[in-house]
Order: C-alpha cells, then structure tokens, then sequence
C-alpha cells in the first residue's frame, strides 16, 4: 500500500498485522481521488486547502492521500491499538505531524469538533450500519461543515440512504461501494 499520487507519492503505508483493519486499496483510492478531482461536481478544491476528517481511520491511507494532494489539515479518528501504532508511524513517514491530529475515539461517539471538515471520509467495518451511527453523530458533535463531501466506504451490496444529504456518486469497486454524498447547507466545498 502507497501513497498514490502528489508530495508523498510513492511512500509506502505500514498496515498492522491481521485482518482488523481492512485498508483501502490502492486502486479504489486512485478512482476515489480522480471522481472528487475530475466529476462536475467536484474539482481541486474538493481537496486541496480542505480541513479532512478521515474516521475509522485505520492506516490514515484516505487521509495521507489528501494531505499528499494538498488538504491543509487532516484529524484522524481510530480505536483500534495496532491501527493507531500504524497510522502514527505513517503520518511520521510522510513528516506530517504538524498538519494532523490522532484521536482515540469512536466515530460513533466522537468528541465535539473544533471546526467543522468540509472533507469527510468513513471507511468502517462492512454490514454494521456504522456509517449511518457515524454520520449522525459526527454532524451533532460539528465534525461536518455545511455543503461537505462526505466519502463512505461499504460492501457493495450494502445500501446507504441518508436523508439530508446528496448523492453525487455511487461506484462499485471489487467488494467495496464508495458512496459520495454532499451534505445540505453549501453548495460545495
């Protein structure tokens, strides 16, 4: 796993051992950041100059792949011991420190938000219904500014409907479904 492209591309994402974080691949992440660069919906500003929340962070790889790609700032939240150990040694890797911060927390019960991202990516385990939890807990405790792109990872059969919120995309992608949502109050990021 690698950063795919921007300041950091090419470095090389450390993963903890075992299967209890499922890192996005690298090819998913090279689509997923080629639809919110190129879709008539998105474009550089979706990511470049953004305050990021990567959730159920795992390795950061959603995260690191914004930061590489110009996000100003980027807050990781992640439960799990061995993904936190990764993700930190990641973040080390590419020298990013001062533009991020680690929080051991649950997504779905997520600290209150100092400002409010306008790029939110969840990738949480498949079949638990985390994403609808996450979402809603995270826009009551400010993590998700208005007219936000939220990206949600799930299995690809599973559905995601959320009212409040535009469907900008929907792809398909071996196992996973990314689904790109824009939350109300903005007309983009």
């Amino acid at each position: 796993m690698r950063i795919i492209a921007g300041r950091h591309r090419g470095r090389t994402l450390a993963a903890p051992p075992g299967d209890a974080t499922r890192p996005t691949a690298d090819r998913v992440r090279q689509a997923l950041f080629d639809m919110l660069w190129h879709a008539p919906w998105g474009g550089r500003t979706t990511i470049q100059d953004q305050l990021v929340l990567d959730a159920f962070a795992g390795t950061g790889a959603l995260g690191l792949e914004a930061l590489s790609r110009g996000a100003d700032h980027c807050t990781f939240l992640e439960t799990g011991r061995a993904a936190l150990a990764a993700l930190r040694a990641n973040i080390a890797a590419c020298g990013e420190e001062p533009r991020t911060a680690v929080l051991a927390a649950d997504a779905t019960r997520p600290p209150h938000a100092r400002v409010p991202c306008g790029l939110v990516f969840l990738d949480p385990p498949y079949r638990k219904g985390l994403v609808l939890r996450a979402i809603a807990a995270l826009e009551k405790a400010g993590w998700i500014a208005p007219g936000a792109i939220i990206v949600a990872e799930t299995a690809e059969d599973e559905a995601l409907d959320l009212a409040g919120y535009e469907r900008l995309a929907a792809r398909a992608h071996g196992a996973a479904m990314l689904h790109v949502l824009r939350a109300a109050g903005g007309n983009g990021c």
